[in-house]
C-alpha cells in the first residue's frame, strides 16, 4: 500500500521481490496525483478518495524511479520515490 502525497510517495524506497506478482495499491489525502515507474508500464492516476490498484511483475531487478505524471502544484517536478526489486532468492539461500 502507498499514498502520494504534496510531495512525495511513501513509503519511499518501495522494496519489492523480483519474478513475483505484486499488487499495488495507492491512494491521496490532498490532490490528485499519478503514479509512473519510469521505463515500465506501471501507470495511475491517484484520486483522492479512492485506492487505484494495479498488479506488475518486475522481471528485472534494481532501482527504479516514481514520478508523478499528474500537476499536483508548485513542486510537483520534485515529487519522485524510488522502487527497489530484489533478486529472487533461490531455494538454497532462503532456507540457509
Amino acid at each position: 500500500s502507498m499514498v502520494a502525497e504534496m510531495f512525495f510517495f511513501s513509503p519511499d524506497p518501495v522494496e519489492i521481490p523480483a519474478c513475483r506478482p505484486v499488487t499495488f495499491r495507492i491512494t491521496s489525502p490532498d490532490v490528485i496525483h499519478g503514479l509512473e515507474v519510469v521505463g515500465t508500464n506501471a501507470n495511475a492516476m491517484v484520486i483522492p478518495g479512492y485506492v487505484s490498484q494495479f498488479t506488475l511483475t518486475f522481471d528485472e531487478p534494481g532501482e527504479y524511479l516514481i514520478l508523478c505524471h499528474e500537476y499536483c502544484g508548485l513542486l510537483h517536478h520534485e515529487m519522485v520515490g524510488r522502487l527497489i526489486v530484489h533478486e529472487e532468492e533461490t531455494t538454497a539461500e532462503a532456507t540457509s
